[in-house]
């Protein structure tokens, strides 16, 4: 069980990610993702704020149907302008916040970027590769993963979107 003040640190971020979600309406699901790097790694004085510590250098939302690219999931896209935006693809000294469990195909990416923090919102009892569907995580000493973050709203926000989707077909 993970204690409680562990997941309000991150529901601010998470309310962020969803924001960024509604970027990929009309066309794709709305998922959003941040990319944080702690402010120590970028020299930045220390502040007592909770969310200061972390600076975010990348988002991303799903764009797979507006790009028709199948690859076009908001971790890969956030993955993908932090690494440019770094000059680097080791973000070991960065943090992820995903409204939705990744699949697979993102774990893997994330995996591969050495993510220090994933914290994810909704399960995804379909593709989710944290355990829900499938189990890709690596041993806690590796990364540090954290799921259920805002789950409702998360939640809430997808089901909303697949509930227009029904009623437009």
């Amino acid at each position: 069980m993970v204690p409680e003040q562990e997941i309000r640190r991150w529901e601010d971020w998470m309310a962020e990610a969803r924001i960024i979600a509604e970027s990929a309406l009309p066309m794709d699901v709305p998922v959003g993702a941040l990319l944080l790097q702690h402010e120590a790694n970028k020299h930045y004085k220390a502040n007592k704020d909770r969310q200061s510590q972390w600076q975010c250098i990348a988002q991303g939302f799903n764009t797979r149907e507006r790009d028709n690219n199948p690859c076009g999931h908001a971790e890969i896209n956030a993955l993908i302008t932090a690494s440019q935006k770094l000059g680097r693809w080791r973000l070991n000294d960065c943090s992820l916040i995903v409204t939705l469990e990744p699949c697979p195909m993102c774990m893997g990416a994330i995996l591969q970027a050495r993510i220090q923090v994933l914290v994810f919102g909704a399960f995804d009892p379909i593709a989710g590769a944290c355990g829900s569907a499938y189990q890709l995580a690596p041993e806690p000493s590796q990364m540090k993963i954290l799921g259920g973050v805002s789950e409702e709203a998360c939640r809430d926000q997808l089901h909303a979107f697949f509930q227009l989707k029904r009623i437009g077909q």
